[in-house]
């Protein structure tokens, strides 16, 4: 098995829990990167969220790819390029806003430079770890400007790539098949942490994003190593010719992957370049 790419999902995996990717993980891909293999970050976050991470780890450089929106966009690191990109209809996005109104939820959906919400002061969770405001999270990692407006649903007169909803944990767990019922044929809707839960196109999917772009490149599944760490990782894992799981991923993700590494906090991904390489 030749490996001719590396995809990597960020949060809990490429980072480590100080939101940092460590210098022994860093130095493992840019390795990987001198040798020809190429990266493709791979993650639920916006593609402004992403951009800074694939500057640090010379992306541009060595032409790497961005999957963004949890498969929704595929960007070129190096031209800027979107190689793919499946939004929800304008009809199917105000749908669902408008369903969401029926649910103690925090709804967020973004354009351009902008992540627009109902009130930037309501982003407050009450977490294990203690209160967090998940509004300024979102806001900061995505690198955007917050916009509040009253309406969503009457304000989104355009596609949308991804709408993310945020809530007390045991909460999302509850409502979740509510959330998701009304529109079951129409998108993908999938937890990507235990306060998280996305809705996207119908279909889309990390693997789905990987499959459609990269064939043409010469980079088919089996030329894959993939690391992940959560629910909506399960794609990739599955579609990659290794894929591997972190120390600290979910149980269902570690189920089925083919090898399982040391966390994030362990550099994991440095570890399993080390063994497959």
């Amino acid at each position: 098995m030749i490996i001719k790419a590396i995809v990597l999902d960020i949060d809990g995996t490429l980072l480590n829990t100080g939101k940092i990717i460590a210098e022994k993980t860093k130095q493992a891909l840019i390795a990987a990167q001198e040798k020809g293999i190429k990266v493709i970050l791979a993650s639920g976050r916006p593609t402004t969220g992403m951009l800074e991470l694939a500057e640090q780890l010379e992306m541009t450089k060595y032409e790497g790819f961005l999957v963004s929106y949890n498969g929704v966009r595929v960007t070129d690191c190096l031209t800027k390029g979107v190689l793919f990109n499946q939004a929800m209809s304008i009809e199917t996005g105000q749908a669902i806003l408008e369903h969401l109104k029926k649910f103690d939820v925090i709804a967020m959906i973004d354009k351009e430079d902008y992540l627009y919400v109902n009130d930037v002061y309501s982003g407050m969770l009450d977490l294990p770890d203690g209160a967090f405001n998940i509004i300024e999270y979102e806001a900061r990692g995505g690198n955007f400007k917050l916009s509040e407006i009253d309406d969503l649903a009457a304000f989104a007169t355009f596609p949308i790539n991804k709408i993310l909803i945020a809530a007390q944990p045991e909460y999302l767990q509850k409502i979740a098949p509510a959330l998701h019922a009304p529109f079951d044929k129409i998108v993908t809707a999938a937890f990507s942490a235990p306060f998280y839960f996305e809705f996207t196109d119908k279909g889309i999917d990390k693997a789905k994003a990987l499959n459609t772009v990269f064939p043409e490149m010469g980079i088919h599944s089996e030329n894959i190593i993939a690391f992940g760490d959560g629910h909506n990782d399960r794609s990739i894992i599955e579609y990659a010719g290794i894929g591997v799981a972190m120390g600290n991923a979910v149980d269902a993700l570690k189920e089925i992957a083919d090898d399982v590494t040391l966390s994030c906090d362990e550099d994991g991904i440095a570890a399993g370049l080390e063994k497959y390489l």
